[in-house]
Order: C-alpha cells, then structure tokens, then sequence
C-alpha cells in the first residue's frame, strides 16, 4: 500500500516535470490544438506557453479595442496564431519589418519563434500601437520593437533584410510604401491567396518574383501561398 502510494506520488511529480508545470495547475484549453499545429509545423512545443500569453492578451484587449474581427479564441489560434506561422520554414533573415501588422500579425508569433531575429512592428493605428507596447512588454520580447508610424514614413532606408505584411496591400502597393526599408538583397515575404497572376503583372520593373511557396495552415481549409519578392538585377 504505501509503495503504491509512492508510486503514485512520483509518478505525478514526473508528469507535472514533464509539463513544466504547478502540481495543481491545469492546461490552458487550447494547449492541446497549438501543440498538434506546432507539431504539423514543425515547430518546438517549447514556444506554445508564450504564444498562449499571447493569444490570451489579443482576446482579452480585443474586447475593449477591437483589435480584430475574429472574436473567438479557439479562431484566432487557426486563422491568426496558426496562419502566421505558417511561413516560418521560409522566414530566416535576421531582420524583419511587418508593416502594418494590426495587433501583431504576423511578427509576434515570428518573434517569439525566433528570438535571435530584431522584428519591427509597424503600425500608425495608435490604439494597436497600444496593444503592441503592451505585448511585447508582457511576453518579454527582448528582440522586438514598436514603430508606430505608417510605413512610407519610417525612416530606417535600407535596414532590414525583410518585409512582410500579412493582409495589408496587394504586392506593389506593399512595395510602394515599405520597399525603401529593404537592404540591396533584401526581400519581401508576402502571405497571398492562390491567385496572384495579377498582382506579380503589377510589379515594375524594378523588382521581380524570386518563389512562391504554397503553405499548409493546420486546419484550416484554405490555400495560401508564401511570394518571395526581391530587386530585379541591374542590366
């Protein structure tokens, strides 16, 4: 009797280890579905306490400052938390601006996956400026940075390494405003549907296509394709 009771003791002790976390504590609800969609992406289970902190934090402040249409949690884990990270197999510069990105789409999800990347958060609405300070001060986010500004008038030419920008313009308006941010070598990594015929027609001379990589959102019935654009070569 009292060697099952240890038993059961240190078996307890090993799984609350194994969790990292308080003995009492029980998970978050949506624990289960982040991790089966990290493991589909195949990223670390490792970053799902903080981006949790952080979906909990866009919900709540969602309520009071309507920081985004998608109301429900269980949503915003697929079409926003899930959806951003989809390009992260393609996301490897050092340096990224994500213009206009709203309460944070896609930059803190990126940011928090790769700690050793600097992510600009680019946003001129000043009460998801708010939002974004607040964020990034809560979830400890040494490697990113508010500018709250509209991106034609941040005045950091030739910075980064990458722009992105998840639902903000079609690919030359993006370009139009935020092009002058990028290095020589310097791309943009533009989250599109499946038709984007036109938009590549748009772009001038000056840049071109370098890929388009179709990307798999885990649950979601939705096709979605990572464009990689970058400077067209000099003659």
């Amino acid at each position: 009797m009292r060697y099952s009771l240890w038993f059961s003791l240190v078996y307890a002790q090993s799984r609350r280890i194994c969790d990292n976390r308080p003995m009492n504590a029980e998970r978050h609800p949506l624990h289960d579905a982040l991790c089966q969609g990290l493991d589909a992406l195949g990223l670390g289970r490792d970053h799902a306490d903080r981006l949790l902190q952080y979906l909990d934090l866009l919900a709540r402040w969602n309520q009071t400052y309507n920081l985004t249409a998608i109301r429900d949690p269980k949503d915003m884990l697929g079409k926003h938390l899930l959806d951003s990270l989809a390009m992260h197999p393609y996301f490897t510069q050092a340096t990224l601006a994500d213009l206009g990105t709203g309460p944070g789409l896609p930059g803190i999800p990126l940011a928090i996956i790769r700690p050793e990347a600097a992510v600009s958060l680019v946003e001129s609405n000043g009460k998801k400026a708010r939002f974004l300070r607040e964020a990034v001060r809560q979830l400890g986010l040494d490697n990113a940075r508010v500018i709250e500004s509209r991106a034609e008038a941040v005045a950091e030419p030739g910075r980064y390494a990458a722009i992105t920008a998840r639902a903000m313009d079609r690919l030359a308006g993006i370009l139009a405003v935020g092009g002058h941010l990028l290095a020589p070598d310097g791309v943009l990594l533009a989250m599109k549907g499946p038709r984007i015929a036109d938009e590549i027609a748009e772009l001038d001379a000056r840049w071109r296509v370098i890929a388009c990589h179709p990307l798999h959102v885990p649950g979601l019935d939705a096709e979605r394709q990572l464009v990689v654009v970058g400077r067209a070569a000099l003659p």
